[in-house]
């Protein structure tokens, strides 16, 4: 079965700091794969390259096997068709370390605002969905509050609804919980542990070891802009064969 998500030999550098270096993702339909690695290694470059929030500098990104088209040469490559790139990043949800929700709308309106404005969807089938997705991320109560009212991991649990209701094919979490206290992160990896349990194609960008082991079918390693190791999380956390990856588990990081 062809991957529903590839992402192919993509480079990316900041100045005369090469951040990536030719790194391949692909992922299937259903597939949760964790990102793994230290501050500095890529791995939020390597997402926001996906969505195409950073502009690779070489290297292809498709959905569906649908490839991006780009135009031009580094520094001023750019997707060369504004319209496809944002049909293609409305099959993309994307959650961030800190939340972006609009501080001037409700969290019912910012769930509701891409559907309706970028998408054009019906308001009232709109509102529905996103009140029966903030009662699946536990905060149906919050609809009318805003986000200044909510704690962080409403607020986190608020952004993925956000997400989920364009309908997307794919997931990125860059971090989700990062800014989160222990007790408010629990509440969000609930949340994601359900959505990979219903199937949900999912990229995650995490520091919690353990939970990169339980929730996702593989696991990448990221160590200075390449892939260190990559395996089935049960192998790359149980059968670790990179040093370099066995130095990072064991300084801190829990197995």
């Amino acid at each position: 079965m062809a991957p529903i998500l590839e992402a192919r030999d993509i480079r990316k550098s900041f100045g005369l700091l090469e951040v990536l270096k030719g790194v391949t993702v692909t992922a299937s339909k259903g597939e949760v794969i964790s990102l793994i690695g230290s501050s500095g290694s890529g791995k939020s470059t390597l997402l926001r390259c996906i969505n195409m929030l950073e502009i690779p500098d070489s290297g292809s990104v498709a959905l569906d096997g649908e490839e991006i088209r780009m135009a031009g040469k580094p520094p001023h490559r750019h997707p060369a068709d504004e319209a496809q790139l944002r049909r293609i990043r409305s099959k993309l949800g994307m959650v961030f370390q800190s939340f972006n929700l609009w501080s001037h709308l409700s969290v019912i309106d910012n769930v509701m605002e891409a559907p309706i404005k970028v998408q054009k969807r019906d308001p009232e089938e709109v509102r529905e969905q996103a009140l029966e997705l903030l009662d699946k991320v536990g905060i149906r109560e919050k609809a009318d509050s805003y986000a200044s009212q909510l704690s962080g991991g409403q607020q986190q649990r608020a952004a993925i609804a956000r997400a989920l209701c364009i309908n997307p094919e794919v997931m990125l979490f860059d971090e989700p919980t990062s800014a989160l206290d222990p007790e408010l992160e629990v509440e969000v990896l609930r949340v994601i542990r359900l959505l990979a349990e219903e199937g949900r194609t999912m990229v995650l960008v995490t520091h919690d070891m353990k939970f990169a082991r339980d929730v996702a079918h593989r696991t990448i390693f990221l160590h200075n802009g390449m892939i260190e190791e990559e395996g089935t999380s049960d192998e790359v956390f149980g059968a670790t064969r990179s040093e370099r990856l066995k130095q990072f588990l064991s300084a801190g990081a829990p197995e």
